[in-house]
């Protein structure tokens, strides 16, 4: 069974739509990169697999089940945005997750937060914004999740945070489940992606294995990502439209 279908899946905000006749099939153990420009579509399938949002049109099923209590129980998912209050510290968030999540694994979690140089007892306000985003991927990849959801985690923090956040989750996801990484920023997740899912307004244009696009390009991904989104539009790795 594959670890999520999607079938004829379709997302319309009024009358706008977000998702087009979407027909997807994601297996499991691989780390898939969710290629698209702003505006694509990504976070919209990406909130409509972890439950977060309903379709318009068509079915989505994850392990089996329409996204619901049971598939929350395996799925990790880690935002676009900061969802964590300031006033919390790093402790307050391991106390959550751990009684939160059957999966979680409390002393990893420390572990790693000690390895990034941040004490559990600091509070989140304290904490810089790339240390911030670092405390956030530690809760997520130390779940044995069946399914990671990554919704842009390397947007907005230094290149040294970034190596830091793809070492994490090529070192730490649950090897039996999938990774599934929306981001514009190919060049610096390429490198450890396994298969990409190319999006554009609301459409899947590809999804195939990173080796097969590239022998089939001549191109790195980020090269054939960069001429097939127009690179006018596409400067210093940020969309600016």
């Amino acid at each position: 069974m594959e670890l999520v279908t999607c079938s004829h899946l379709q997302k319309a905000y009024g009358k706008e739509t977000a998702l087009k006749d979407v027909n997807l099939q994601i297996g499991r153990g691989k780390i898939i990169g969710l290629l698209g420009p702003n505006g694509s579509g990504k976070t919209t399938l990406i909130k409509i697999l972890n439950g977060l949002l309903q379709p318009t049109k068509g079915d989505v099923k994850v392990n089996g089940k329409i996204p619901g209590v049971d598939s929350k129980a395996i799925i990790s998912y880690l935002p676009d945005k900061m969802y964590f209050a300031d006033w919390m510290k790093v402790s307050d968030l391991l106390d959550f997750f751990e009684d939160f999540y059957k999966d979680f694994d409390r002393q990893k979690a420390e572990s790693m937060c000690k390895s990034l140089g941040v004490s559990i007892k600091d509070k989140m306000k304290k904490l810089s914004k790339g240390n911030k985003e670092k405390v956030q991927l530690t809760l997520v990849m130390c779940r044995k999740a069946q399914l990671y959801l990554l919704d842009e985690p390397i947007a907005g923090v230094d290149p040294a945070a970034r190596d830091f956040i793809l070492d994490t989750i090529l070192n730490n996801y649950n090897e039996e489940g999938t990774v599934l990484i929306s981001t514009h920023l190919i060049a610096d997740i390429e490198k450890i992606m396994d298969e990409v899912i190319l999006i554009k307004s609301g459409e899947i244009l590809k999804h195939v294995s990173a080796d097969d696009l590239r022998e089939q390009s001549g191109k790195s991904i980020d090269a054939m990502f960069r001429e097939m989104f127009h690179a006018d539009n596409y400067i210093g790795g940020d969309f600016t439209c």
